[in-house]
């Protein structure tokens, strides 16, 4: 099933209350607002999951886990982890909002087989996963405020403020 702005929206729209500021002081007491840490708390109780395939992927390549925060109980949309390879790192997120993962990619055609690696163990892993297209990933979401440094787009409100802020990262994906 391909997965449409549509599908994206609708998910985000259930964890972001629409039109409301991040600073104001009653975010936090939105259902919407709820109902995300209600997933991350359950993104922590299923975290052995993650784990394990990290362990798996960790037999192979040199990796760094960016989600030990959620055993802390921080609120967090997704799992994240990057491949450090020789002249970048390859970054890669498991939602718990939806069904849905990615992978940076950049042009480089080396990254190609660690890279699709990667996106076979997360649906291994996570069946009924789907990548997120990457002409979708960077668009605007409206009416939800930013929710790090810059503009709410697609894959900040599934994957974290990771997204993109890791030095290794780029700003692209593809499936």
């Amino acid at each position: 099933m391909t997965v449409t702005r549509s599908d994206l929206f609708d998910v985000i729209y259930r964890f972001y209350p629409s039109g409301m500021p991040r600073h104001d002081p009653g975010y936090d007491a939105t259902e919407e607002h709820r109902r995300l840490v209600d997933f991350a708390k359950r993104g922590r109780a299923e975290y052995g999951t993650w784990e394990t395939m990290l362990r798996r992927l960790g037999a192979r390549y040199r990796l760094q886990n960016e989600s030990l925060h959620i055993l802390a109980g921080w609120v967090d949309p997704a799992y994240s982890a990057h491949i450090i390879l020789p002249t970048h790192s390859l970054g890669f997120h498991v939602s718990f909002l939806g069904p849905y993962y990615a992978v940076h990619r950049t042009d480089d055609p080396h990254e190609e087989p660690v890279a699709s690696d990667i996106a076979q163990e997360i649906e291994d892993t996570y069946r009924g996963y789907q990548p997120i297209p990457p002409e979708l990933g960077n668009e605007v979401v409206p009416d939800v405020d930013k929710i790090w440094k810059g503009t709410a787009t697609i894959y900040l409100c599934l994957f974290s403020v990771v997204w993109g802020h890791h030095p290794f990262h780029t700003n692209s994906c593809r499936p």
